[in-house]
């Protein structure tokens, strides 16, 4: 075979080629790319922390609730809860300012403006993890009115005990929780516990 041959012999292999990748890079491009193994645990990973960011800041938001509705029910116990009450609704807010609560109808007793979520940036997570959780907690049945003892001492011990339930469940979602979120957790856990005392000596006094 002459060097002119086999010149051309190469070149006509070469462009075969090129068409074969042209080919086989426009039918794959055609298709959605398929999400890595990393980019689906990056979403589970999101997801599940905008769940529990959620599900800690409806706990407090419900323990904030019960203090209106005691506040409502009995206002002469508002010397010693109205300092309580504050700092509950301080947790309330710092909970949920990653953004992903949804304002929850007002109990019985006053209305709580400082308790509205400020969207904010404690952690990121991803917008479709966020709208998940949101969307969740939209298609959640109404909860029902705060029911609130008539005796003021019932009263405090239905506090406490709020503050008991509230207090475990922060100190259970800080074992997954990221890191930052944690330690919020844990201080209002911590803060939860404090009261849960308080209102239980107030109760038997």
């Amino acid at each position: 075979m002459t060097t002119t041959g086999r010149r051309a012999l190469l070149a006509a292999g070469a462009a075969a080629g090129a068409t074969a990748l042209v080919g086989c890079t426009s039918s794959s491009g055609g298709q959605p790319r398929r999400p890595s193994a990393a980019e689906l645990e990056a979403e589970r990973v999101a997801r599940a922390e905008a769940a529990l960011r959620l599900r800690s800041a409806t706990l407090a938001r419900s323990l904030l609730e019960r203090y209106d509705a005691t506040l409502a029910a009995h206002p002469a116990l508002a010397p010693r809860l109205t300092a309580l009450r504050s700092t509950v609704a301080a947790h309330a807010k710092a909970l949920g300012e990653d953004g992903t609560t949804t304002k929850r109808p007002a109990a019985t007793g006053s209305p709580s403006p400082e308790t509205s979520a400020t969207p904010g940036a404690t952690a990121p997570t991803s917008t479709s993890a966020t709208a998940s959780a949101s969307a969740s907690a939209k298609s959640a049945a109404t909860p029902a009115p705060v029911r609130v003892a008539a005796d003021p001492r019932g009263a405090l011990k239905e506090l406490a005990a709020a503050e008991r339930t509230a207090s475990d469940g922060h100190t259970t979602a800080l074992l997954t929780a990221p890191p930052e979120y944690a330690r919020l957790l844990a201080s209002v856990a911590a803060s939860g516990a404090a009261h849960a005392y308080l209102l239980t000596e107030g109760a038997q006094a």
